[in-house]
């Protein structure tokens, strides 16, 4: 049941990133705390998606970029995550990082595959009833991919991660301490990205202070 449970997770999540609604719920620190939330491991699944999501903060998903999933590969992480230990937090995020480029390239695939579905001019007008279907059609591939690429993620991560936390040689304080220093130089990035430093002063400042409590509360 709790795997069906992430299936279904990871493909509403999916279609949430572009094909319907938009609400944000797809960014990783929201997946990852839906994911702790159905496995019953709130902090592993927010923990986790806060590290990704300042991974992630510098994949624009832009015109037709090609980009890492993060919904999907949140919950791949989260679930992977539960034993809560250090060297499953770290093992699990690294598993997420890959999973999500993974992720990344069906949806190259899946745009391609949307293309055939537009309604050919040569074969007869494209009406009202063509466009819907095709785009129906759309959405439930979309729906599709998210929950194929869940499922075989958890199938993949969790006994993965299983058998090589036990093995992970630093102790958790300071696994966490190298996952948020690798997390501050996204930080970095896209503090670059949005004009520098001396031009956002006030974004720096307020990142600083979220990051200081974020780490507080993991």
């Amino acid at each position: 049941m709790e795997l069906l449970q992430l299936t279904l997770l990871g493909g509403v999540l999916a279609l949430d990133a572009t094909s319907v609604g938009q609400f944000m719920i797809s960014r990783p620190l929201v997946a990852g705390a839906l994911t702790g939330w159905v496995i019953g491991a709130p902090e592993a699944g927010v923990a986790v998606g806060a590290i990704l999501e300042l991974y992630l903060l510098v994949s624009y998903p832009t015109g037709g970029s090609r980009f890492p999933e993060g919904a999907t590969a949140s919950v791949v992480a989260a679930a992977a995550a539960h034993e809560g230990s250090g060297g499953a937090l770290a093992l699990a995020v690294a598993v997420g990082l890959v999973w999500g480029q993974l992720a990344g390239s069906t949806v190259t695939w899946l745009r391609r595959v949307n293309a055939r579905l537009l309604p050919d001019p040569e074969k007869g007008p494209a009406t009202a009833a063509r466009v819907v279907a095709a785009h129906l059609a759309a959405v439930l591939l979309d729906f599709a991919r998210g929950a194929a690429v869940t499922i075989v993620g958890v199938l993949v991560a969790r006994p993965l991660v299983a058998r090589l936390a036990s093995t992970w040689p630093i102790a958790a304080d300071a696994t966490l301490g190298l996952l948020l220093m690798g997390g501050g130089v996204s930080v970095g990035i896209l503090l670059r990205d949005l004009g520098g430093f001396r031009r956002r002063v006030a974004a720096f400042v307020a990142g600083f202070v979220l990051v200081g409590l974020g780490v507080g509360l993991l």
